[in-house]
C-alpha cells in the first residue's frame, strides 16, 4: 500500500505572517476597514463647537468623499505592492525583516500618494496655488505619522493572528497524531484470536488475515498529515471488513453505494475505516441477528458527502463510545480542509448515521493541502 504525503514545496508561499493581499476577501475587508477609518476621522472634528447643520449635511459629505478617496488610494496601492512582494518576503524566512520591509513600503506609499494629492490640489484643482512650504511639509508629516501608527497596529495584528493560527494548527495536528496512533484493544485481540483459530484449519485465510492486519497496522502508524486517494481508503476498508467477516460471518452485511465518488479524490488517511469499526462494534456486534452497514457517497462536482449508516439496539443507542473515532476524524478533516469540512451525527432509537462532507481535491491540485 503506497501512501502519498504532503509535497515538500509549493508554488504558493504561506510561511509569512502577512495575509494574502491578492485574495478578493482580503481586499474587500481592507476597503471596508479603511472606509470606517475615514468615517472616524471625519466625525472627530464634530466634537468641537462651531459646526452647524448645513456643514454637516453638505460640506461634510464632500469632505468625507475626498478623504475616503485619499485613504483608499493609500490602502489599495499598499495592498497591491504587498501582494506583489509577498512571495519574496516569504522566502526571507524572517518575520521581523518581512515586517520592517512591509512597514517601510506602506510609509513609502503614504508619502507618494500624499505628495501626489498635494500637487494635484495645488496645480490642478486650485485656481491659485499657495506654494506654502510649511503647510506642504506639515501635510506630509501628519499623513506619515497617522500611517505609521495605523500600519504598526495592523502589522502587529496580522502577526498575532498568524501566531494564533499556527498554534491552533499545531494543537490540532498533535491531537490528530495522538488519536491516530491509538489502536482499539478489542480489535487487536479479536483479530489475533481470529487468526489463531484459522491457522490450523484454514491457513490460507489466516495468511490473508495477517496481511490485511499488517496493512491496517502500518496505516495507523502513518503521520497524521498523510493523505490518501479514495480508492486506497476503500481498499483499506475492505481489508478491515475481510478480517471482521471472518469473525462475524453472515451477521455482517455491507452495502456500498459509492460508484459516483471520484477514485482520485484525496482525503485524510483512515477517515472511513474507524467509522466502519464503530459501526461494527457498537451496531452489528451487539445484535444477535447482525445487521447491514450502508455506505453511501454523493458528489456534486465540488464536494463529497459520505454517509455511514448502521443499526443499533436499545442498549447501544445510549452508548457514547463513538466519540473517540469521530474526534479523530474531525480533527484531521479540520487540519486538511478547515471549516470547509463537516462531520455530522444523526441518531434515533434504532439507527446511527455519520456523515462527513469535504471539498473535492485530487493529486493535481496545487492547493490540495490547506496550509
Amino acid at each position: 500500500m503506497n501512501f502519498i504525503t504532503k509535497p515538500k514545496s509549493s508554488d504558493k508561499c504561506n510561511d509569512v505572517f502577512l495575509p494574502d493581499f491578492c485574495h478578493v476577501y482580503t481586499v474587500f475587508l481592507g476597503i471596508i476597514v479603511t472606509e470606517l477609518l475615514a468615517f472616524v476621522f471625519m466625525l472627530v472634528p464634530l466634537s468641537k463647537a462651531g459646526y452647524d447643520w448645513d456643514y454637516v449635511t453638505k460640506e461634510l459629505i464632500i469632505d468625507l468623499a475626498m478623504l475616503s478617496l485619499f485613504i483608499q488610494w493609500i490602502t489599495l496601492v499598499s495592498m497591491g505592492l504587498l501582494c506583489l512582494v509577498r512571495y519574496q518576503l516569504c522566502r526571507l524566512g524572517n518575520d521581523i525583516v518581512a515586517g520592517i520591509i512591509s512597514y517601510l513600503l506602506i510609509l513609502f506609499v503614504t508619502l507618494g500618494v500624499s505628495e501626489f494629492a498635494w500637487q494635484l490640489d495645488e496645480y490642478v484643482l486650485s485656481a491659485k496655488p499657495t506654494l506654502n512650504t510649511a503647510h506642504h511639509l506639515l501635510f506630509l508629516l501628519r499623513n506619515l505619522g497617522i500611517s505609521a501608527i495605523i500600519s504598526a497596529i495592523a502589522l502587529r495584528y496580522f502577526y498575532i493572528q498568524y501566531q494564533w493560527k499556527k498554534q491552533m494548527e499545531a494543537n490540532a495536528y498533535a491531537q490528530a497524531q495522538a488519536l491516530q496512533a491509538r489502536i482499539r484493544p478489542h480489535f487487536l485481540f479479536n483479530s489475533m484470536n481470529t487468526i489463531a483459530s484459522l491457522i490450523r484449519f484454514q491457513p490460507e485465510k489466516a495468511e490473508q488475515a495477517v496481511e490485511d492486519f499488517a496493512d491496517l497496522f502500518r496505516a495507523s502508524l502513518n503521520d497524521a498529515k498523510t493523505y490518501i486517494t479514495f480508492s486506497e481508503e476503500l481498499a483499506l476498508c475492505q481489508q478491515y471488513l475481510r478480517i471482521e467477516a471472518l469473525r462475524l460471518g453472515e451477521r455482517l452485511q455491507i452495502v456500498w453505494e459509492v460508484d459516483n465518488i471520484p477514485k482520485n479524490a484525496i482525503l485524510p488517511l483512515l477517515c472511513l475505516q474507524p467509522l466502519l469499526e464503530n459501526a461494527i462494534y457498537h451496531g452489528i456486534q451487539p445484535l444477535s441477528e447482525g445487521g447491514t452497514i450502508t455506505i453511501t457517497g454523493l458528489f456534486d462536482g465540488k464536494h463529497i458527502k459520505l454517509n455511514i449508516k448502521n443499526p443499533l439496539d436499545d442498549i447501544q443507542s445510549k452508548h457514547q463510545g463513538h466519540h473517540m473515532a469521530q474526534q479523530n476524524i474531525h480533527q484531521r478533516l479540520y487540519f486538511f480542509y478547515g471549516l470547509q469540512a463537516k462531520l455530522i451525527v444523526q441518531k434515533n432509537a434504532n439507527m446511527y448515521t455519520v456523515t462527513i462532507n469535504f471539498p473535492y481535491k485530487n493529486q493535481s491540485d496545487e492547493n490540495y493541502y490547506r496550509r
